[in-house]
């Protein structure tokens, strides 16, 4: 059996939210230092920035191969049921044979721990809000056998909607948590973090509390 003591915990990172002109910082500078203050404090044992996803999950697959992998954080832009690098998206269409990322996908799942122990978290906006996120975190958790984590809002420093499903369970969360216009089944417009909103953290926090 694979030993979670040596298993590794990683943070990926869209490197393409950059500055320009008179603002050269972007997203991407902070998710870089965040990366860089998690691995300071011991949270992490890699991090790295790409520009897409299959560049992400090719690095994924590399990095130490001897070694599985228990933890993986994705920090960048989402939306209902998919995260971003750049513009590509990634949604449960990639977990379909047929899908170009879908070899990668399938290759990844053979490094993460067995039963469940594993955890992919999705540090970006809303992508487990509404029916569609819903569905994605179904699909990812029992694609990959892992517990699976996200968020319902958009976030920021708060980071409020946070949610973790296991392989074979359904989800708990209201359908309708954090959306500001729109249905579960036609989302239009998700509102932001606050501290008052359910399942709240900030983007110091590196683990996710009991009961999310």
């Amino acid at each position: 059996m694979a030993d979670d003591a040596t298993a590794l915990r990683l943070m990926l990172y869209d490197e393409t939210c950059r500055g320009v002109g008179r603002r050269p910082l972007g997203l991407s500078h902070c998710w870089k230092a965040g990366g860089w203050l998690y691995r300071r404090l011991g949270r992490l044992d890699g991090c790295r920035g790409l520009c897409s996803w299959s560049e992400a999950l090719d690095w994924l697959l590399a990095v130490e191969p001897e070694r599985p992998i228990g933890e993986i954080q994705y920090w960048g832009h989402g939306k209902w049921g998919l995260a971003r690098i750049g513009e590509q998206p990634l949604d449960a269409a990639a977990l379909r044979p047929a899908h170009p990322l879908h070899d990668r996908l399938a290759g990844l799942r053979q490094r993460l721990l067995p039963d469940g122990r594993s955890l992919w978290w999705f540090r970006t906006c809303e992508t487990f809000g509404a029916e569609t996120g819903q569905r994605f975190a179904r699909a990812w958790s029992d694609f990959f056998g892992c517990r699976t984590a996200g968020h319902t809002y958009i976030i920021a420093y708060h980071q409020s909607g946070l949610h973790s499903l296991s392989p074979g369970c359904l989800p708990g969360w209201p359908a309708d948590e954090g959306l500001a216009r729109g249905s579960p089944a036609a989302p239009e417009e998700a509102r932001w973090s606050h501290r008052g909103a359910p399942n709240t953290i900030t983007c110091l926090h590196g683990r996710i509390p009991a009961g999310f």
